[in-house]
């Protein structure tokens, strides 16, 4: 694999650690569950070239389940092919000073094999294919991201020696734009806004939201790859800071089925290729402006939705979080400034977009983007157009998609689904069918404390 490490970045990390500045480097990946894994490198080995070539790691880190156990059914890593090394390949504009950790600084990767290959099942390269693909067609696509969370006012070891049950939550009432509950969070939340923006991660609102203890924050939009890029290093961050500080956050998307569920809300638009001008307005369109191509484009992410869900919700209880009037979405429709709707169209002219409401706080952002990207591009080149908008209460819609009611259910849509392996590939497609597949084989088999409260006595 060639060196490459001529890169205005790299050259001023060079300086910041020769300066004392930094003296640790992280170098890092994301799982398939959206987590970052990697490894910490000695400033001076850093200098001395230690990952010039980038960094070795393990093939299971990208097919593992939340457990890090090693599950049979995926091709590119196994016991047979003897779990040997990727190389994680250092993307230097990714690189950021972390502003939370003491002299350290950290940088993306893509993971490649030892030909400098990318390896097709790493989220972020499924990503950057769907990138690219859209400005195939001469478009740029640009995204931000919502993100709900909870802080807890246990740590996570103290939420481990609970057994995660009475878990304590930062506030006592519904806090939903509430200022003065904002202010007692302040000491966590404003470090996250600050924090993050340091790091580049640059947050534009935090607020209260449905629930004791529940907050939103608000990413400032860019190109998608970037967003994404952005989202995995706010999640970890996050958790890093609430840490630190003595609290736990959770990005859960239903932590306890007496709290409404956490979303992760991704905001979609198409531009021209140099990002200069959208391709979703059009002024004489109606309604409300939306351009053939925006048309399109929300035909596509609707007409897929449920074929696609494993991407937007991986996980068992990412489907506890669709309940009617939580405001979580359960229907696949649209409508103007429409809560209730998965698909809600906000903006005006160049600021016209898609807010899509589906993703919860849990997904891994390159996957749930991907998806929609790809979903949106489908519908541009096979020109679906959306059903009509949805007015009223879309939780009671009728004749329209809804939503897999549970992962067993989602998983059933994406092995029939012929849209996925024309977005994906059949490899990819493969790869997380059996990574759902084995998050629901483990769920049934665990007898959960409901069980018992059900059955025990009364079975």
């Amino acid at each position: 694999m060639a060196k490459h490490t001529e890169h205005p970045r790299h050259t001023e990390l060079q300086r910041q650690v020769r300066d004392g500045e930094i003296d640790t480097l992280i170098v890092a990946l994301t799982d398939m569950q959206g987590r970052l894994m990697g490894k910490r490198v000695q400033g001076q080995a850093f200098l001395n070239g230690a990952i010039d070539y980038g960094a070795h790691f393990c093939t299971y880190l990208l097919g593992t389940d939340m457990e890090m156990n090693t599950p049979d059914g995926f091709v590119l890593m196994n016991w047979e092919t003897g779990y040997g090394d990727w190389i994680a390949d250092p993307v230097w504009d990714t690189l950021r000073v972390v502003p939370w950790l003491e002299k350290s600084a950290i940088v993306l990767s893509d993971t490649v094999d030892h030909h400098g290959a990318e390896i097709p099942v790493s989220p972020r390269t499924i990503l950057k294919r769907q990138a690219e693909k859209a400005a195939a067609m001469g478009f740029s696509v640009m995204a931000g991201s919502e993100f709900e969370y909870y802080l807890l006012t246990d740590t996570y070891e103290e939420a481990y020696r609970k057994g995660f049950v009475g878990l304590d939550r930062f506030g006592t009432y519904n806090e939903d734009y509430h200022l003065l509950q904002a202010t007692k969070g302040e000491p966590i939340h404003g470090k996250l806004r600050n924090l993050m923006t340091a790091a580049r991660i640059p947050v534009e609102f935090s607020k209260g939201e449905a629930a004791p203890g529940q907050h939103e924050v608000n990413i400032h939009y860019s190109d998608v790859l970037e967003m994404a890029d952005r989202s995995v290093l706010f999640k970890h961050g996050a958790k890093e800071i609430a840490w630190l500080n003595g609290y736990g956050l959770t990005f859960m998307a239903k932590p306890d089925h007496t709290w409404t569920g956490s979303s992760g809300h991704l905001h979609m638009s198409l531009w021209d290729r140099k990002g200069e001008a959208s391709r979703m307005f059009d002024g004489k369109a109606k309604p409300y402006g939306m351009s053939i191509t925006m048309r399109h484009f929300l035909g596509g992410m609707m007409r897929y939705a449920r074929e696609l869900a494993v991407f937007h919700a991986p996980n068992v209880n990412s489907y506890k979080r669709y309940a009617v009037a939580s405001w979580a979405p359960v229907n696949v429709v649209w409508g103007r400034d429409n809560r209730t709707t998965g698909f809600r169209i906000v903006g005006d002219e160049a600021g016209l977009h898609i807010e899509n409401r589906f993703p919860g706080g849990d997904m891994n952002a390159y996957l749930a983007y991907a998806a929609v990207v790809g979903a949106g591009l489908l519908g541009v080149e096979r020109k679906i157009e959306p059903p009509d908008e949805y007015v009223g209460n879309g939780y009671v819609a009728t004749g329209c998609d809804r939503m897999p009611r549970a992962l067993h259910e989602a998983i059933r849509e994406l092995e029939a689904s012929q849209a996925a392996v024309d977005i994906f590939g059949a490899d990819v497609v493969a790869h997380y069918l059996n990574a759902a597949r084995v998050e629901q084989e483990t769920y049934d088999a665990i007898v959960h404390p409901w069980d018992r409260e059900r059955y025990l006595e009364r079975g």
